[in-house]
């Protein structure tokens, strides 16, 4: 029968804290324990299941034969029990039989129970074990229920590691013990080179007691707590400098509401009510936490999870009165800070001029941490595996994002190297400086136009220290990405407008916003479709059509703050002609709108589509007398084109700019724009690397818009360019391909002392 969850859990642990304090061995209290828990859920069966030696041993049960224990015993990932404990979920089941990973085991007895559920018992953020309920009539066990079985799992967790019951993933969770040389991978998140010792973020806070002896103390405590980590946060807001505006700032406001969140401190209170203490009632739901953002797969809501994983961890530090962090200890010397995840906040708190480097085991390049890093200059390496048992406190690291990688305890050798490419970095980024004032001319005296992709406000300030020619790609949809909610028509004309000041009389070319596939909005939720490839699903403008009033916002935003100027507005993943048609057409109705009230509009509207779609290519003389200019974005063409998802490492060969098939399809698209005199612009990575970027001006194109970091070592490729003498080899090459077309130009290239740095 359903139960109020709090009270029942408050009764159980008060039970369970008499067997705690008993002087009974471990497995009487786990005897005691299934009777309990069963006796107060009204189930049939009680059974835990704990971690021993890397396999899952039924330790107690309350409903199945007793000679089962000791005896049967589970894998990792065998049966619903493994399940639970590999995946560290919760199972909640009417007919257990029926779940594709249901193993019987006769030993037991458990065949005439049919519903099961089973909830993993957490320590130190692994499932050690598994608490599980069964009755014999087919039934999903109510929430409440499950809530209360999680309660007594974390305390179960306590009494178990206090009698010496679990091994196996507490000793696992140690670090390596080594000093030789070591490589890790990990995903670029923030580019740059850094040299310092492994300084670890935070010690594990170690909960000492999880029952409360006095609810209400308990409760004030946490209300303490939560008022020092709100004046905390405040405080960290209000220092924070980054000079003026910045979309980190929108960061740290999001960040703030989640500290104001009165849903979490609600479910914390709830779990003060079940009989936890403060501590335990944080971790626990802390963990609820953990569990949902394994079961998340969009990776802008995980991003959202963790940064409630950090306030989390701050306010469990606070009202535990473990308060030491690295950062408040302070760094001694130049440092690479280690963690699982960070908050943007908890970055905050360290001296900058000691923290060289991040590393982390989690991470993303959405995550809010990782935007507030870019804006500090501090290069970030995330999704390096098991990072915090293999690298070792006070360790020496060698940082290299742009390579994907860190060297921990590097030889002498290592070290050598790495030093002469930091100063080699150094010396070409100051040797790319000082052409920052030259134009990117050839040498046969073409003219290319470099300009730069953003999405940031403070991304503007890249055309003054690069002298890129403008801003070819300005994608909109970053500051709906870090809101915490959609952002209104006045925040999106204040971005518009700073952008365009600050580029002065340079070009700005704003593309509506792009979400969907991996760009979702957790606040803006599409029906469930449940898209097997996202990426070429409901996205783009197909959303912004679909959602027109986003689009009118938008429209309107552009269009009062570009007033007086030349507004460049594109399109993206049009694929026929009529969607651009219909883009246009918003546009065009919020000018007239704005007109008749007397707004001021902008003195003239260049409307543009981003070549994404290969399907386009096949309408372009439709097209061509619509738009004023035409981009190619070659990161979904090519994947596209070649039906290569580019995140798939195992597609990593079949994703190549440099097939004749990419090249060939690019000239072709291209050709009619340019016969007609309208500009087009490639906006995508391919134009970033010198190689690839030679390539594209071989087969027409003289106009590109890449990275900032892209412009000086592009700019130089381009100045010491014959192009003519390229274009009539790469007419050869497409017209009767070599074996390996990279290995063409590269070769090219160096007999012709082309710069390709």
């Amino acid at each position: 029968m359903p139960i109020v969850a709090a009270s029942s859990a408050r009764e159980i642990l008060t039970r369970l804290h008499d067997v705690m304090a008993s002087k009974a061995n471990a497995q009487t209290k786990l005897n005691q324990v299934v009777g309990i828990i069963g006796e107060q859920l009204s189930s049939e069966v009680c059974s835990i299941y704990l971690l021993r030696d890397g396999v899952l041993e039924l330790f107690a049960t309350r409903g199945l034969k007793q000679e089962a224990v000791h005896v049967t015993k589970l894998a990792l990932g065998e049966g619903l029990v493994g399940t639970i404990a590999q995946n560290v979920e919760v199972l909640n089941l009417d007919e257990a039989a029926a779940h594709p990973d249901f193993a019987y085991k006769p030993e037991t007895g458990e065949e005439r129970f049919h519903s099961f559920a089973g909830v993993p018992i957490i320590r130190r953020e692994r499932a050690v074990g598994v608490l599980c309920v069964q009755h014999s009539e087919p039934r999903r066990y109510d929430e409440v229920e499950i809530e209360a079985l999680q309660t007594v799992a974390m305390v179960l967790s306590e009494l178990i590691a206090n009698a010496g019951l679990i091994d196996g993933p507490v000793a696992a969770a140690t670090r390596v013990q080594s000093s030789a040389p070591l490589r890790l991978d990990g995903q670029k998140l923030v580019e740059g080179m850094a040299r310092g010792i492994a300084v670890f973020h935070q010690p594990r806070v170690t909960i000492e007691h999880t029952v409360a002896e006095d609810t209400e103390a308990e409760r004030r405590r946490v209300y303490s707590a939560f008022v020092k980590m709100r004046e905390q946060i405040d405080r960290m807001s209000a220092q924070a400098e980054f000079g003026t505006g910045g979309e980190h700032e929108e960061v740290l406001e999001t960040y703030k509401m989640f500290a104001y969140d009165e849903g979490w401190s609600r479910r914390i209170n709830e779990a003060i009510d079940s009989g936890l203490t403060a501590e335990a009632a944080i971790e626990r739901v802390q963990q609820r936490t953990r569990m949902r953002m394994r079961q998340i797969d969009d990776p802008l809501l995980a991003d959202r999870m963790h940064d409630l994983e950090d306030l989390s961890n701050r306010l469990l530090r606070i009202v535990s009165g473990q308060l030491g962090t690295a950062a408040q200890m302070g760094l001694r010397q130049d440092a690479i800070l280690i963690a699982r995840n960070l908050g943007p906040a908890e970055l905050l708190e360290y001296d900058r001029r000691r923290l060289k480097g991040v590393i982390l085991e989690e991470g993303s390049l959405t995550a809010h941490v990782t935007i507030v890093a870019r804006a500090m200059g501090v290069p970030v390496l995330g999704r390096v595996k098991d990072v915090r048992r293999l690298i070792g406190e006070g360790d020496m690291l060698l940082l290299d994002v742009a390579q994907g990688s860190v060297f921990v305890r590097p030889s002498a050798s290592i070290e050598e190297a790495f030093a002469a490419k930091l100063t080699l970095s150094q010396k070409r980024r100051a040797a790319f400086a000082a052409l920052r004032p030259l134009p990117p001319v050839t040498r046969d005296g073409t003219r290319i136009a470099l300009m730069v992709n953003a999405g940031l406000r403070d991304d503007a300030a890249a055309l003054d220290v690069t002298g890129a020619d403008g801003i070819g790609l300005f994608r909109t949809e970053f500051q709906f990405l870090v809101s915490a909610t959609l952002p209104q028509r006045e925040r999106q004309q204040r971005l518009y407008r700073d952008i365009l000041e600050a580029a002065g009389d340079r070009p700005v070319t704003f593309r509506t916003v792009d979400i969907g596939g991996d760009k979702a909005l957790p606040y803006m939720r599409a029906d469930d479709l449940g898209e097997e490839n996202p990426a070429m699903g409901w996205r783009a403008l197909r959303v912004a059509l679909d959602r027109d009033g986003l689009m009118k916002a938008q429209a309107r935003a552009l269009l009062e703050a570009a007033a007086g100027r030349t507004l460049n507005v594109m399109f993206p993943m049009v694929s026929e002609v009529w969607e651009f048609d219909e883009a246009r057409g918003i546009f065009e109705a919020q000018r007239t709108w704005l007109a008749a009230r007397g707004r001021q509009t902008p003195a003239a509207i260049r409307y543009g589509a981003m070549l994404e779609v290969p399907a386009l290519a096949e309408c372009m003389d439709l097209l061509l007398p619509r738009i004023d200019f035409l981009s190619i974005g070659t990161n979904d063409l090519t994947q596209f084109l070649m039906a290569a998802d580019r995140a798939h490492p195992k597609l990593a060969e079949r994703y190549d700019w440099l097939s004749p098939a990419i090249l060939r399809f690019l000239r072709r698209a291209a050709a009619p724009a340019l016969a007609q005199g309208v500009p087009v612009t490639v906006c995508g990575e391919m134009g970033g690397r010198p190689l690839e970027a030679m390539a594209l001006l071989g087969i027409g194109i003289e106009r590109l818009s890449i990275t900032p970091f892209a412009v000086g070592p592009v700019k130089a490729m381009v100045r010491s360019l014959d192009l003519g003498a390229l274009r009539a080899r790469m007419a050869d090459w497409l017209a009767h391909p070599p074996a390996d077309i990279r290995a063409a130009l590269s070769d090219w290239a160096m007999a012709e002392q082309v710069e390709l740095a």
